[in-house]
């Protein structure tokens, strides 16, 4: 089994800040981290591995400096890391992204065939959930969405199958592979790297491709000449003018306090009672 697991690097947003005049984030002094939601898919493609021997094979997009993002995981157990990176791609939105890092796949194919392809479910700088399902588009793989748990992998059928996470409850889907997984935070727990990992991590050449080595047949689909995404501002939530209200319930039984709460949430929006009540009825 050969599972591939895309990464981004992106500044930790706990510490991220708009600057006040010109309304761009300020990335100086920011660390960079692995992007949260893509290590729940590291974790469950090294579970895979676990289970069913093969290789992982990390790869990401972005500056040199995400070498270092990569070299994590290599050092939590992924077998290689690749990073595409070229000027050229600066600039880049969702759409020139995943037609990047779809061809880069395609390369890493012919080494070895991939089976599954892991992305996080989004990032949190960019929170689209775009490139995932831009990439399975252009591969044309079958695509799972917001998975939670995967139940059941069959290599010699080369079928999969997944619980999916919807509005209405949970989802339990089978498909083909390959496939592309974009998986769920909180789905399971990272395992910690050991001591030796780190330091073969360390010392890992990671391999770098610029846009020919990765296979870019089209130039004009890569950077910011294939990115029709525009931001025109960025800005910071304003801050709430209204306090919070404290509520006595020495006396009051926890039924009182709840009915309280519920009736000061419908005097300030007079309509959702009545929506409520319709939902239901239906």
């Amino acid at each position: 089994m050969h599972i591939v697991v895309c990464i981004k690097q992106v500044p930790d947003s706990a510490q991220i800040r708009v600057h006040p005049v010109t309304n761009t984030i300020m990335r100086q002094g920011v660390p960079a981290i692995v992007n949260p939601y893509d290590l729940f898919s590291l974790e469950e493609a090294l579970r895979l591995k676990d289970k069913f021997g093969g290789r992982v094979t990390a790869i990401c997009m972005g500056p040199p400096q995400a070498e270092e993002a990569l070299r994590k995981c290599i050092s939590y157990g992924a077998d290689d890391a690749i990073l595409v990176t070229d000027r050229a791609f600066a600039g880049a939105d969702t759409l020139a992204t995943s037609y990047a890092l779809a061809a880069a796949i395609r390369q890493i194919d012919k080494e070895q065939q991939v089976d599954i392809v892991f992305t996080g479910k989004q990032t949190i700088d960019g929170d689209t959930a775009q490139v995932g399902p831009g990439i399975a588009k252009r591969m044309e793989l079958q695509l799972l969405t917001y998975v939670s748990r995967i139940v059941e992998v069959d290599l010699v059928a080369r079928t999969i199958v997944v619980e999916r996470r919807a509005e209405g409850g949970v989802q339990l889907l089978k498909t083909a592979l390959p496939c592309l997984i974009t998986m769920l935070e909180n789905t399971n727990e990272l395992r910690f790297a050991t001591m030796p990992a780190m330091i073969h991590a360390a010392g890992y050449p990671v391999r770098k491709w610029n846009k020919d080595e990765a296979g870019v047949e089209d130039i004009s689909k890569i950077g910011l000449k294939g990115s029709p995404t525009v931001v025109s501002k960025v800005f910071g939530p304003t801050p709430r003018s209204e306090k919070a209200e404290m509520l006595v319930v020495e006396n009051s039984t926890p039924r009182d306090v709840a009915l309280n709460v519920l009736q000061k949430v419908f005097t300030r929006q007079v309509t959702l009672e009545q929506d409520l009540l319709d939902k239901v009825a239906h």
